[in-house]
């Protein structure tokens, strides 16, 4: 089984070129309202979906904070390019990066251009559930 992870935004094309800047993600299929992001290996990351199209209950309404009780928690080994990548965007960042007193492990946060909260962290498999 897998997860493919949608989240509504405001302008697909904008967001699907963060994305793309940020973690190097290809847009595999989409238009103006739909967009499915893949990395290097052709898996599929995350999809991008306007406010409003094609009536989703859970994605009509573009005035509630987006991703509230939601953090998009991304595991990598690529960690610091992706943190460069967000420098040369001069974008900025939430957290900077710092070991997680939980995971032991390096990170770092920042919000997408929709407000979206996401946190960058050292690759690691989950121990101790």
């Amino acid at each position: 089984m897998q997860i493919d992870p949608i989240i509504a935004v405001k302008d697909v094309n904008i967001s699907a070129q963060w994305y793309e800047s940020v973690f190097g993600y290809a847009r595999k299929h989409g238009g103006d309202e739909f967009a499915v992001l893949v990395d290097k290996n052709d898996d599929i990351m995350l999809c991008l979906h306007q406010w409003g199209a094609h009536e989703h209950p859970t994605m009509m309404n573009p005035n509630v904070t987006p991703g509230n009780g939601l953090i998009l928690y991304f595991r990598t080994d690529q960690m610091e390019e992706i943190r460069k990548n967000v420098e040369q965007m001069k974008y900025p960042v939430e957290e900077e990066i710092h070991v997680n007193p939980n995971s032991q492990k390096k990170e770092f946060s920042l919000r997408d251009p929709d407000g979206y909260y996401l946190t960058i962290t050292e690759f690691h498999k989950f121990k101790g559930y």
